[in-house]
């Protein structure tokens, strides 16, 4: 508890947030917070970050905070990415809107276990989504303990993916449903980026296992340790790569978060995965989101 000095004569008594974890592995809802405050207070943001890197994803009920604030919000972890297929709103730049409703097409691109744009060299640190409007039940959004995916695997498997790398691609995600010279324009703007499969936290330097959905194929698997003729690496390099990507899907190192009107989630990208639930057309279900740019990952 501290004490925060208002005006002369008078002062104010400052409580710890009121984070209450969900699982016993990953996510805690905050009580009492208003983001919009934190959003303007050095302390606060503090103290919010502080519990981000604990709990990787945090949790808000009846955050009705402007998209300015919003905005401000996510810029104080750092600048703000344009995401290039959604765009963003033209009068708060990094705003991103993900409407759905009778009128978008049942897509299938977020009901999958991702880092949000590991396609690109920096992907995002983080980012703030706002649930603007939702459906009754359904659309709910699961996030995923990576460092415990990364903790809890087989030591001869830590051995075995403790150097390589990986490649991730927007062009065979986001590009494969574009024609053919759309495609080909999309991947020669964001070519295909490649990452460690076991990236180190640059805060907190956990180990977290780094491969989801936009990655395609392992790039340094090819070498004399691990292939004696050719059929140890196809198909042997896409099992493993199978495997990895398949340890999001545990629930042990899960946790679900069911949306209402003006809910926010702050999640740590660079520790997490997250799979969008499309159970909910032909219902609305109306999403904004900042995401922070991030770092090179080592």
């Amino acid at each position: 508890m501290t004490t925060v000095e208002l005006a002369p004569g008078r002062r104010a008594t400052v409580t710890p947030m009121d984070a209450r974890a969900l699982t016993c592995s990953i996510g805690a809802e905050l009580h009492g917070v208003d983001l919009a405050e934190v959003s303007r207070d050095d302390d606060l943001f503090t103290e919010l970050k502080s519990l981000l890197l604990q709990h990787k994803v945090l949790f808000f009920r009846d955050q009705d905070m402007s998209r300015a604030e919003h905005v401000a919000l996510a810029e104080r972890f750092g600048a703000l990415e344009d995401h290039p297929v959604a765009g963003s709103d033209p009068e708060n730049p990094g705003l991103v809107r993900i409407y759905k409703d009778l009128d978008s097409p049942r897509e299938a691109f977020e009901n999958a276990y991702h880092c949000d744009a590991t396609w690109r060299d920096n992907p995002p640190m983080g980012c703030v989504l706002r649930c603007v409007e939702g459906p009754a039940v359904g659309g709910d959004t699961i996030w995923v303990n990576m460092a415990l995916a990364y903790e809890r695997l087989p030591e001869r498997v830590k051995e075995l993916i403790g150097g390589l790398r990986a490649r991730h691609s927007i062009e065979a995600s986001f590009g494969a449903r574009l024609p053919i010279a759309k495609r080909l324009e999309l991947k020669e703007r964001f070519p295909d980026a490649e990452h460690p499969v076991v990236r180190t936290h640059p805060e907190t330097g956990e180990k977290i296992l780094f491969v989801n959905s936009f990655t395609t194929h392992l790039t340094n698997f090819h070498t004399e340790a691990n292939i004696r003729c050719g059929i140890d690496y196809a198909p042997g390099a896409g099992e493993l790569l199978r495997y990895l990507q398949s340890q999001a899907t545990i629930p042990e190192y899960q946790v679900r978060w069911r949306w209402t009107e003006n809910s926010v989630a702050i999640w740590d990208n660079r520790s997490t995965q997250h799979y969008a639930v499309q159970d909910y057309w032909p219902a609305v279900r109306k999403m904004e989101r900042a995401g922070i740019i991030g770092d090179r990952p080592f």
